[in-house]
C-alpha cells in the first residue's frame, strides 16, 4: 500500500502494534501508521492519499477499544505539532491543538488565572476526542466553552466550525465522521489561579475516590440515558451505572474484561484481556440491560478496526 500514498514530511511505518497505546493495553496492529509532521503535511496527505485506501484517526486512545485484528489503511497519529497550547493575554481565549492533552489545557489556564476549563481536568484524553464526542465532566461539556473548532475534511480542505453548527449534544458531535479535527479555541473567564486550583483539586478527589483511574481502562464505557429517552420509556431519571448495578453487572468478568467493583460503568483489562473479551462484555452489559429496563445501553468508548477472524490467513492450511 506504501506505493500508493502521497510523499509526506512525516513518516510511514508498516504493521505497526497498536496495542501498547491504549489505555486498555490490547489490540492490534495499524495496517500503516502516519505521523504527519505538521497541519500542511496532514493537508498534503489527505489530498493525495486514494479515496478508497480508509483513514483513521487516534488520539492519546484513552476511550478506544482497538480490536484484535487491526486497522486497515492509514493510521494518522497527531503529535507534537498539534499538542500546543496558548493562552492569549488580552482576551483569555485558549487555543489548543487537537493532541493536546485536556488535563494539560486546564493546566495551563489555571496557570494563567483563566477559569472555566477545570472540568478538562476531569477528562481522560485529548482535546481532539473532546470535540468528537463533546466530553464533559462535572456540570459542563466541550460545547459550553468552545468558540470555534478547525477541521481538515477528507480530501485536505480546511473548515472551521462554530458550536452552532455542529449539532452538538450530550457526547455527540454531528461532524461527519471523516472530518479530522486539528484545533480548537475555549472561552473562559478570569479568577485566581489559587481557587482554580482548588476546584481542580476537588475534581481530583471526587475522581479518584469513585473511579479506577489507575487501571487498565477506557473510562465510562456507556453514555447516560437522556432525558427525552426515559420519558419515552416512561421510566424516572436513572444513570447508567445504576442500571449496570441493578442488572447485576458489577463485577461481571469475560475473559480478562471486567466491570469495575468500584464504578461499574468502567470497563477494565484486569491483565490478560483481548479486546474481543471487552467487547463480549460489553454486549453482555448491554444485554442484561435492555432485558431488565427494556433500555439499550450506548457505547461511550468507541470500537474500531477488524476482529481477529477477520484478518486473512497467508500461507498452507
Amino acid at each position: 500500500m506504501l506505493t500508493r500514498l502521497p510523499p509526506v514530511r512525516g513518516r510511514y511505518t508498516e504493521q505497526t502494534p497498536l496495542g501498547d497505546t491504549s489505555w486498555f493495553r490490547c489490540g492490534g496492529k495499524a495496517e500503516v501508521l502516519f505521523k504527519p509532521a505538521d497541519f500542511n503535511d496532514l493537508v498534503d496527505f489527505l489530498k493525495g492519499c486514494p479515496e478508497d485506501i480508509p483513514v483513521t484517526v487516534l488520539g492519546v486512545c484513552s476511550n478506544v477499544i482497538i480490536r484484535d485484528g487491526g486497522i486497515k489503511g492509514v493510521v494518522i497519529k497527531l503529535g507534537g505539532p498539534f499538542a500546543e497550547i496558548d493562552v492569549d493575554a488580552k482576551t483569555g481565549v485558549v487555543s489548543a491543538g487537537a493532541a493536546a492533552l485536556d488535563f494539560n489545557v486546564a493546566i495551563m489556564a489555571q496557570r494563567a488565572g483563566r477559569t472555566g476549563l477545570e472540568f478538562f481536568s476531569g477528562i481522560p484524553g485529548s482535546i481532539g476526542g473532546a470535540l468528537r464526542m463533546n466530553a464533559g465532566a462535572y456540570g459542563r461539556e466541550t460545547v459550553d466553552v468552545l468558540i470555534e473548532a478547525t477541521t481538515i475534511d477528507r480530501y485536505g480542505c480546511v473548515r472551521h466550525y462554530k458550536p452552532s453548527e455542529m449539532d452538538m449534544s450530550y457526547r455527540f458531535n454531528g461532524i461527519p465522521e471523516n472530518f479530522i479535527f486539528t484545533s480548537a479555541r475555549f472561552a473562559t473567564s478570569e479568577d485566581t489561579p489559587e481557587a482554580i486550583e482548588a476546584r481542580m483539586a476537588e475534581i481530583k478527589e471526587k475522581r479518584t475516590s469513585s473511579q479506577p483511574i489507575r487501571a487498565k481502562t477506557g473510562g465510562s464505557t456507556f453514555a447516560n440515558p437522556t432525558p427525552g429517552e426515559l420519558a419515552n420509556l416512561g421510566m424516572e431519571p436513572i444513570k447508567a451505572w445504576q442500571m449496570i448495578d441493578k442488572a447485576g453487572c458489577r463485577g461481571l468478568t469475560i475473559g480478562g474484561a471486567q466491570m469495575s467493583d468500584l464504578h461499574c460503568n468502567f470497563m477494565l483489562n484486569t491483565g490478560n484481556a483481548t479486546s474481543a473479551d471487552l467487547e463480549m462484555l460489553g454486549e453482555e452489559v448491554r444485554r442484561r440491560v435492555k432485558d431488565m429496563f427494556g433500555y439499550e445501553l450506548r457505547w461511550e468508548i468507541k470500537r474500531i478496526g477488524v476482529s481477529a477472524d477477520e484478518i486473512p490467513v497467508v500461507g498452507n492450511a
